[in-house]
């Protein structure tokens, strides 16, 4: 299993493509559909699905885009689809131009026993709390979780949204808490941690 990570966007939001033999899944496609193409191309690898760690729009930009080259299904947890259905207009509010962001297509909801995450061996985590969707994929035997916009290695997500949690982004920051300390994080911004490191940051 390979890991690369590649920060898109005007937000820097971190794109990670886990390579597995001759496929891969993406996690998190912000930005730059074209990019992530040729990145797979020039590996030469098939790319099985696009998966969402939530559904703020520079996470989940290039979807739509990257959907017209490949023939790959995107999951969300459900929870987060409202983002998804106004994910322009987010963009547009935030970045300050009109992207014209291709939505995406084929979209399907996450649950744990999703087949392609099964054949990654990924287990999921639902970490609500920055958006009521969140979640975490942790890879058990490379000792590796994903942690979107719930833990960054000097902090934690936003939780001052209309629809976000600060009760249960606590709860879900107690429950990536409980793999071992030595767990290395990929986070939906800057550079990785591990939770031990991350935890020492914060007080709960």
């Amino acid at each position: 299993m390979k890991i690369h990570t590649f920060p898109l966007g005007q937000m820097l939001a971190n794109c990670y493509l886990v390579e597995n033999g001759v496929s891969c899944l993406v996690i998190d496609p912000g930005d730059s559909a074209d990019f992530i193409l040729e990145k797979t191309q020039r590996m030469k690898l098939k790319c099985l699905g696009l998966f969402a760690t939530h559904g703020h729009f520079d996470h989940i930009m290039a979807v739509g885009e990257l959907q017209l080259s490949i023939n790959a299904p995107f999951y969300i947890n459900k929870k987060d689809l409202f983002l998804v259905e106004r994910l322009n207009e987010t963009a547009k509010y935030f970045l300050g131009y009109d992207p014209n962001i291709l939505p995406p297509q084929k979209v399907e909801f996450l649950t744990s026993n999703n087949l392609l995450l099964n054949i990654f061996n990924f287990k999921l985590l639902h970490t609500p709390g920055h958006t009521p969707g969140s979640c975490c994929y942790f890879l058990e035997k490379e000792n590796v979780v994903f942690t979107g916009d719930t833990l960054f290695k000097r902090g934690i997500g936003r939780y001052d949204y209309s629809y976000s949690d600060k009760e249960m982004l606590f709860k879900s920051l107690k429950t990536l808490f409980k793999l071992p300390k030595s767990t290395k994080i990929y986070p939906g911004h800057e550079d990785f941690s591990t939770l031990g490191k991350a935890k020492s940051f914060l007080s709960l």
